[in-house]
């Protein structure tokens, strides 16, 4: 293809940057051989299919996936049952005995029946392209404002707006319960337009499936009937999505960043960061996974660098691909004491998610109330911070106002009382949510 930018979409920056389809099989990258093995796979399982169906099983126009039914009708593993004097888009194909012994053997090998991969130098190109087509643009205005629903200081707000404009990895660090993760995924909201993702790449003979329906939000559009010409002028292959947003905590180990082998499926699985590519990734918890910091951090050392990420098939055929992952490192502890000065020095944000002041604890507990639909009473946040957290010396917290009131609402049900916040109930408690060691210990 000479370019992998439709002409709508580089008019319009806010547009999915979405590949135009093949219009032949030499434009669609992939061997006869392939498409081949999947029209048989297909006509395996459904027993019938017209060529139309075929092609829109495979995600590609009925002229690139011509030739492979011609090759099975000559092998005799599919007949032609039926049809219209429109052409072969019409006809209903139907699987032969000799077409089943034949995909039994493909499927023993490789489980993949699907959209047809796109070949792996057309999804880096692509990549390639989007890094330099997607819309980036970050403003104080739009910061402030995708992140209206939070109380958060200028000052952090300021430092987060510089580092999505980068489109460098940051770390989010800070005591817990002030948000961290929730400014990370905020990051999401400015991240503009949308990505194409593809269903599945092909590298190398093998299938890695890429598309993924827990990570990846599909656009929602018009729908476009089947023609028997097919002729949208995007390639079906690819997933028109938002950007992705993937979170990953404790749960995460080296292996969920390399490519995963089934042998039982015969084909592979993307690896967390291929899946966040043209996104964020949120490493929640940083430094409570699996694998150390450093383990971690060594895995990524060269595409946080140089934005170029190599994966390693079971052959141990190595293969690049551009790296155009945010990564953000949400972690308790100081950064320093997770990973060395070389490590830190390759993230180039270190954001402080600092403890809310007394207004601002005000105006979360503000928030709070209206949402859980109570009144909001200034006197009585004011009598418990004076009376309760001020003599305790328990510092302030983002989550507490939204913890508490859902404890204290909790405790007014139970107690059959009315709905509604008193001191008593949020006395009570914070009885119940801090630890208040030295009564443990009297006791």
């Amino acid at each position: 293809m000479s370019s992998v930018i439709t002409q709508t979409a580089a008019a319009e920056p806010t547009a999915a940057l979405h590949p135009p389809a093949p219009q032949t099989l030499k434009e669609s990258g992939l061997s006869l051989d392939l498409i081949t093995q999947l029209v048989l796979k297909h006509l395996h399982f459904a027993g019938e299919l017209s060529g139309m169906e075929l092609a829109t099983r495979l995600g590609l126009g009925f002229a690139v996936v011509e030739p492979a039914i011609s090759m099975l009708k000559h092998m005799h593993s599919c007949e032609i049952v039926s049809g219209a004097i429109v052409g072969g888009a019409s006809y209903r194909y139907r699987i032969t005995d000799a077409g089943r012994e034949r995909a039994q053997l493909m499927i023993d090998s490789n489980h993949y029946v699907g959209y047809a991969p796109v070949p792996l130098e057309q999804y880096r190109r692509y990549l390639e392209t989007y890094r330099t087509t997607a819309p980036h643009v970050v403003t104080r205005a739009r910061v402030h404002d995708a992140y209206s629903h939070l109380v958060l200081s200028d000052r952090m707000l300021d430092q987060v707006g510089p580092a999505v404009a980068a489109g460098r990895s940051m770390f989010v660090y800070g005591p817990p319960g002030n948000g961290k993760t929730v400014i990370a995924q905020g990051i999401r909201n400015l991240l503009k337009g949308e990505i194409a993702v593809p269903h599945a790449i092909e590298v190398e003979g093998s299938i890695v499936r890429v598309f993924d329906p827990v990570n990846h939000q599909p656009v929602v559009g018009p729908s476009t009937a089947d023609s028997l010409t097919n002729d949208s002028s995007h390639d079906a292959r690819w997933v028109r999505c938002h950007r992705p947003m993937v979170t990953v905590g404790g749960e995460l180990n080296l292996s969920s960043l390399e490519l995963s082998y089934s042998d039982g499926s015969g084909f592979y699985g993307a690896p967390i960061q291929m899946v966040a590519n043209g996104g964020v990734l949120v490493i929640d918890d940083f430094g409570r996974q699996a694998c150390s910091p450093r383990e971690l951090l060594n895995r990524w050392i060269v595409p946080l660098e140089s934005r170029v990420d190599y994966l390693t098939l079971k052959t141990g055929q190595k293969f690049e691909l551009p790296f155009l992952v945010l990564v953000v490192f949400a972690t308790n502890v100081r950064p320093a004491e997770l990973v060395d000065e070389a490590f830190l020095r390759r993230i180039h944000y270190k954001i402080f998610a600092e403890n809310p002041t007394r207004e601002d604890f005000i105006r979360i507990f503000q928030g709070v109330c209206h949402q859980q639909q109570i009144a909001f009473e200034p006197l009585l946040v004011q009598s418990l911070l004076d009376h309760y957290f001020l003599p305790r010396g328990i510092p302030l917290r983002g989550c507490q106002p939204r913890d508490l009131i859902e404890q204290a609402l909790a405790r007014a049900a139970y107690l059959e009382v009315p709905r509604q916040l008193t001191f008593e109930l949020l006395e009570a408690a914070c009885a119940s949510y801090f630890v208040d060691e030295d009564a443990q210990l009297a006791a």
